[in-house]
């Protein structure tokens, strides 16, 4: 997971747009604020390495499609996002 740097595009299994890499902070990727989506723009999400499948150039892929990935995003505590 050293491959992954800031500015890599974060996409899903389905090859769709997740966010943008901010950084790596621990075991957990760090998403660009620009990349959050709806009531919770303007902070940043985190995805678990464990859901990276593989770095592949500068894209990072994840092991499910986005629309899960979505819904696997943490806050900064840890706690799932909700998006209800």
């Amino acid at each position: 997971m050293n491959k992954i740097n800031g500015g890599m595009e974060v996409i899903g299994a389905d090859g769709v747009h997740v966010g943008t890499v901010d950084q790596v902070e621990g075991n957990r990727i760090k998403l660009k604020k620009s990349d959050s989506f709806g009531h919770h723009r303007g902070h940043q999400h985190y995805i678990e390495l464990g859901f990276v499948a593989g770095v592949e150039g500068d894209k990072v892929r994840l092991s499910a499609n986005a629309d899960i990935a979505l819904k696997l995003e943490e806050e900064p505590s840890g706690r799932p996002v909700n998006l209800g």
